[in-house]
């Protein structure tokens, strides 16, 4: 590996000492003070934060709820050169900003004085820009802007391209399997899970996740002999736990070979290996239907507006009359998609691509394909508490999630996650399984006739093996710091 030298640091490089101010040529000035217009422009000034500086200068009360340390310049350079949402998820990601205490809490904070409508974040306007250019110049720190953040996402190709699509999925979940066990817990299953009962000591996310797998199962009636196609398995953690409790023959599908490989393993620990199979495939890609039932957990967030039709039509085509789709996805509210923006901190850092649309959406491409939709059910409260328990497994053990990542990828899992617990809670996002079927010859469906009788609990199969966790530590591979 060759060594390259170390750049000079901001404060000696030479586009630097050209803008220096007089000011801060006599090393007087107090950093959190210079930053105090940017902060309040940012954040509003109602709002109860603590500033720290990376020259130790604080401002604002040691107790606030909202405790933001700039450590380096370079986070001003950065919203200099980007006065948008990118330069202060640059800055956030590597370091330059952190955020400390409880995270939660202090989106919480925000929450209270932002528009209901858009949830917490920092105002970026004019006056926000006029506050970055003019702190810049009074501490002299006007200079070239530092290099991304290596945990930014970098696509080439087609938009929904499959070759790109892979790729974006492989930014999200390629980061390690062993990291993804640190915050999903023993399940492996990441995706809303279904809290049927009080999360508490005697039922908590585990057991949450195994109620969502049954609830699927019921919705689509899985008896001994089914067959199942599983479109974005993940972990496999519905597959496996619907061949291992209802008998059914599974196949699972993703295109993160990670996943993959942690999935047949899984298959084997709990025994079921004979019963499911995981390919590494596109949706677009399955050819060999018919299938009974097909479940879709948390995929259709990533194929996109312009491709629900055809993700619509090949699930029809894959499932034999009579046959139920499940469709488990995120939906946003009503109204005009937002504009695509490349400098939005989801789609640079977190879900590359990633398209989110209101349910309405969802159900009219589902009809327009021919499926008749039968049930629709919103988990919205249910994704709150999930993301929340995730957020605290993460930061219960941040410091093996970095060693296993890196501490700007820890980071954006922090605040993505604890961004998306406000905002299920605040209803700006939604999540709903819709339960469709292609219907038989003269429309006949096969559906019970009440809900009641749908979510009767299945007879679970008696030649299967009896509900087990497979260990962590024998399903994930080695990874290596950084992978």
């Amino acid at each position: 590996m060759v060594t390259r030298p170390e750049p000079p640091t901001l404060l000696t490089s030479l586009e630097v000492v050209l803008v220096v101010d007089p000011e801060a040529k006599e090393a007087l000035v107090n950093v959190a003070d210079v930053m105090a217009p940017l902060v309040e422009a940012g954040l509003g000034a109602s709002t109860p934060v603590r500033l720290t500086c990376w020259d130790g200068s604080e401002l604002g009360p040691p107790s606030a709820p909202l405790q933001l340390t700039i450590t380096s310049p370079h986070a001003l350079r950065r919203l200099l050169w980007a006065p948008n949402q990118l330069g202060f998820a640059r800055a956030y990601v590597s370091g330059d900003i952190l955020i400390g205490g409880d995270l939660l809490s202090a989106l919480s904070v925000l929450e209270q004085v932002a528009d209901p409508e858009f949830g917490p974040g920092v105002v970026i306007d004019g006056s926000t820009r006029r506050a970055i250019v003019k702190a810049a110049l009074r501490l002299g720190i006007v200079g070239r802007p530092p290099r991304p953040p290596a945990e930014e996402a970098k696509l080439g190709g087609l938009r929904h391209s499959k070759a790109r699509a892979a790729k974006a999925i492989a930014h999200h979940y390629d980061v390690g399997n062993e990291f993804y066990e640190l915050v999903l817990g023993a399940t492996m299953a990441y995706s809303c899970a279904y809290y049927e009962q009080e999360p508490g000591p005697a039922f908590g996310l585990d057991q949450a996740q195994q109620a969502k797998c049954d609830l699927v199962s019921g919705k689509l009636g899985l008896e001994p002999g089914m067959r199942v196609l599983d479109v974005g398995c993940g972990w496999g953690a519905f597959v496996c736990n619907a061949a291992r409790q209802y008998g059914v023959e599974a196949v699972g599908i993703t295109l993160s070979a990670e996943q993959a490989d942690y999935a047949r393993r899984r298959a084997i620990v709990e025994g079921v290996a004979d019963r499911v199979e995981i390919r590494v495939q596109d949706y677009r890609d399955v050819n060999d239907g018919q299938y009974d039932a097909i479940a879709s957990i948390g995929m259709a967030e990533h194929v996109g507006q312009a491709m629900l039709p055809t993700y619509s039509a090949n699930l029809f085509a894959l499932l034999s009359p009579g046959g139920r789709l499940l469709n488990h996805a995120i939906s946003r509210r009503p109204g005009p998609p937002e504009r695509f923006s490349r400098t939005s901190f989801i789609d640079r850092y977190v879900f590359p691509d990633g398209e989110l649309e209101p349910l309405s959406v969802m159900v009219a491409a589902l009809e327009e394909a021919g499926f008749e939709v039968r049930d629709v059910e919103s988990l919205r409260e249910h994704y709150a508490l999930t993301l929340r328990a995730w957020v605290a497994n993460l930061e219960a053990n941040w410091d093996r999630a970095v060693e296993l990542s890196t501490a700007g990828r820890a980071r954006v899992w922090r605040l993505y996650m604890a961004g998306s617990a406000l905002a299920f809670e605040g209803n700006r996002l939604g999540v709903n399984q819709v339960l469709a079927v292609r219907p038989e010859v003269r429309g006949l469906s096969g559906m019970p006739r009440s809900r009641a009788s749908l979510l009767e609990p299945t007879v679970l199969a008696t030649q299967v093996l009896a509900p087990t966790v497979a260990a962590p530590s024998v399903l994930a591979p080695p990874v290596s710091p950084g992978a």
